[in-house]
């Protein structure tokens, strides 16, 4: 199967069977999820929900974590992972938001990866998300599901070589749904160590599978 003919099936199935698709981050407002998604490195989205209600109880907008000192907040966020550096971060993302963007959560990927905590993949999420803007946060299960179901060739080998890949072949209106689709699908179906290849409903169309499918063919010839 080529690759247009690849995205196609796949994107068609996903839009006809997962019209209504949004993140699992826990969020009322842009402040709350640029804490949730600076929070989610590396960690849980099921953690992150776990600890965020009462974060923004306490800290409900960027002033609260600007006037805010490490021993206060980091109780709040102990339980996640890499809470010292993610203390130091939210309490520098409040000051910048305060200081440099009147409180706001800016627009621009230039404006965003300024922030402390806040890369390219965060800020991608932002933009996608709360602007509605056709970018593609590339995390370890977007990676993953794009090269092993062949949306990306095996050189596309760094986050960015496959978010460059994913926007040259994805139609810029589909990819926030895309963003959404992909990590779900590696979340639940495509794991990582155990993919779940026989319940998986675009197996047909996964050029691992096909592989694989290709392999125990020539087995049984043996």
């Amino acid at each position: 199967m080529l690759r247009p003919q690849r995205y196609k099936a796949i994107l068609d199935y996903f839009s006809a069977n997962h019209p209504e698709v949004e993140t699992e981050l826990h969020y009322s407002n842009p402040f709350e999820l640029i804490v949730a998604v600076t929070l989610s490195a590396q960690c849980t989205d099921k953690r992150v929900n776990m600890v965020t209600p009462t974060l923004f109880e306490f800290f409900p907008d960027p002033e609260s974590l600007a006037n805010t000192n490490f021993d206060v907040l980091f109780p709040y966020i102990s339980s996640i992972s890499y809470p010292n550096n993610k203390t130091k971060h939210l309490i520098g993302l409040g000051k910048m938001l305060v200081e440099k963007f009147n409180s706001e959560v800016p627009g621009t990927l230039e404006e965003l990866i300024q922030l402390p905590g806040v890369g390219r993949k965060t800020a991608n999420v932002i933009l996608s998300v709360i602007y509605n803007q056709p970018t593609m946060a590339v995390d370890t299960h977007v990676y993953r599901v794009s090269r092993r179901i062949g949306l990306v060739s095996g050189t596309a080998n760094t986050p960015l070589a496959v978010e460059k890949t994913l926007y040259k072949y994805l139609p810029k209106a589909i990819i926030p749904k895309a963003h959404h689709w992909l990590i779900l699908h590696g979340r639940y179906v495509c794991l990582a160590r155990k993919p779940k290849c026989p319940s998986c409903e675009i197996k047909q169309w996964c050029k691992t599978y096909e592989a694989l499918k290709d392999k125990a063919m020539e087995l049984d010839e043996i």
